[in-house]
């Protein structure tokens, strides 16, 4: 007998590194811009036009901080990314020489045939940049500054949410008019973008406040949390995996905590109530840090499907299909990721027919529900990144959600809801109680491994780089050497330089200018926490972190790759 009902949980998670320089407060990467532009807005309003859709937003509060900035820039006219600058100047003919090259070798780092092919007056752009480039900057040089302005506008517009091309009327005015933008073009353009950037999280507010979403965080600025309680549970999963140097990182208990606080004020803050779930930073989780989020008041977590398996030893079917806990019935409840629904989401639907996909994803979902036990309501996990996929799907996923949305809505036994919801059914025992782990295997949502941000030699080298500042740190810190407004900034720069998103970088499997990028980003942040301290930055962060790559290079290709469990 099929189960009467499925619930579907949609987690969709909202995150970018920060992209600032500490020192001068100049965005270095334009991704937090452009991922707000199109996806964010998106993702509001696939929920907005399909309301009686549920589920779960998590959103990093560092991408929060860097958003509220971009707010702030539009309402000042004080523009701290080149890009929005560049909008503002009357013209561009007399832009430096490296400011150029940042814009021509920026501006078509674009999905070919989703977001340039699409549109054939910027592809034009390209094909013109390709016939020089060959020729060197020399050649490059004759390209002007009514070439620039083209190629600025349509970069951006390719970065625009394909909901608001059908509700804004002026972005459809400048994709028709497709060249010769002036200075007036491109103030409406600006003007458009601090509309909308004023306006992404009021909407997200709304959302929440008719109960149709509920929204989740991460440790403030998105840590690998059991790393930085422990090294060696990487060893749980992969007992032979190598370790950084440094035995363990200093403090990692309190910093900790204190990520998971900030967290917390943070999300009230903005929010005005405080979140009762957690997406921990890639999924990751270790028993400790499912002990350190209770005592901060985390009522749920969820990470991947194969730390589920990990830890029971075998795979179990329908296992991952309802919540455990991991300690006593105080203990959040940890939900497991459907990773081939997630993944089919992620990485195949985007070459299928909308309609196709959509149908295909509520078919395997019905087959879960028929295979359930009598009486039983599956809970379906689908967690995934709220904005690398969609640059993939045509029209940025636009169809693919209104078909998917649309058959959820009216399906007789899949519901959708929140992670708070069966918080709350379990609390009212209107579901069973959660069964009980009694080892949890430390693991991501990367194939329930830790194996992505440690144990490479440029990740451990990474790892022993950070320790060694942050014992630097906890001796100025223990001297009173700093002023209370020095110790703030410092503290503020060591979260950033614990971010995981550094660690994820490092490794031969991503592209040779993104890795060097994020190097010397992640060198610059080491950097800058020691002059924070009033120390001079050691010599070694001179050096790259990455064998074998190429310092240097000020524009990574960041944006366009694809996160999750791939």
């Amino acid at each position: 007998m099929p189960a009467s009902r499925l619930d579907l949980v949609f987690l969709w998670h909202m995150h970018q590194p920060d992209y600032r320089d500490r020192e001068t407060g100049l965005f270095v990467m334009p991704w937090t811009l452009l991922h707000a532009l199109k996806d964010y807005t998106d993702m509001a309003g696939h929920f907005e036009r399909h309301p009686s859709i549920h589920g779960v937003v998590n959103f990093v509060p560092v991408l929060l901080d860097q958003i509220e900035d971009y707010v702030d820039q539009c309402a000042t006219q004080q523009f701290r990314d080149p890009w929005l600058r560049w909008l503002a100047a009357p013209e561009l003919d007399g832009l430096p020489s490296s400011e150029r090259r940042l814009l021509l070798d920026g501006g078509f780092r674009s999905n070919p045939t989703t977001m340039l092919a699409a549109f054939p007056h910027y592809q034009r752009l390209q094909v013109l940049h390709e016939n020089l480039a060959h020729e060197g900057e020399t050649a490059l040089g004759y390209l002007s500054g009514a070439y620039l302005a083209d190629l600025l506008v349509w970069y951006l517009l390719a970065w625009t949410g394909e909901t608001a091309r059908r509700q804004e009327p002026l972005l459809a005015e400048l994709m028709a008019k497709g060249e010769g933008f002036d200075h007036a073009d491109r103030l409406r353009l600006l003007d458009y973008i601090g509309r909308t950037l004023a306006g992404l999280l009021p909407r997200y507010q709304a959302l929440l406040a008719r109960g149709q979403i509920e929204l989740s965080t991460t440790p403030a600025t998105h840590p690998l949390s059991p790393l930085l309680l422990d090294f060696r549970v990487a060893r749980e999963s992969l007992p032979y995996a190598p370790l950084p140097q440094a035995e363990a990182y200093p403090g990692g208990r309190e910093r900790v905590r204190k990520q998971l606080e900030q967290a917390r004020e943070s999300h009230t803050r903005r929010f005005a109530k405080a979140p009762i779930g957690l997406w921990p930073a890639e999924g990751a989780l270790s028993s400790a840090f499912v002990g350190a989020a209770a005592q901060a008041g985390c009522r749920w977590l969820a990470t991947g499907e194969n730390v589920l398996k990990h830890s029971l030893g075998k795979t179990v079917p329908g296992s991952a299909y309802h919540p455990w806990r991991h300690g006593d019935v105080s203990s959040p409840l940890i939900f497991f990721r459907d990773d081939r629904l997630s993944d089919m989401i992620g990485f195949e639907y985007a070459k299928w027919h909308g309609r196709d996909a959509a149908a295909d994803f509520v078919r395997q979902l019905e087959a879960i529900a028929a295979a359930a036990p009598a009486g039983e309501t599956p809970v379906v996990s689908v967690i995934l990144d709220g904005e690398n996929a969609w640059e993939y799907y045509p029209y940025n996923g636009y169809y693919f959600f209104d078909d998917l949305y649309g058959l959820l809505e009216k399906h007789p036994v899949i519901r959708t809801r929140t992670f708070a919801n069966i918080v709350d059914d379990m609390d009212k025992g209107a579901v069973p109680p959660a069964p009980t782990l009694s080892k949890l295997v430390a693991g991501s949502w990367v194939h329930g491994t830790l194996s992505t941000w440690i144990g490479d030699p440029a990740k451990n080298r990474a790892w022993d780089l950070l320790c060694a500042a942050k014992q630097s740190y906890d001796q100025v810190m223990a001297s009173g050497r700093l002023s209370p407004t020095e110790q703030t900034a410092a503290e503020a720069q060591l979260a950033v330089c614990e971010s995981s998103d550094w660690f994820w970088w490092f490794g031969d499997y991503n592209p040779g200018p993104a890795v060097a990028s994020f190097d010397r980003l992640f060198r610059s942040n080491l950097a800058r926490l020691y002059r924070c301290l009033n120390l001079a930055p050691p010599v070694q962060l001179d050096q790259a972190i990455a064998a074998g790559r190429v310092d240097g290079i000020t524009v990574a290709t960041g944006g366009t790759m694809r996160r999750g469990s791939d």
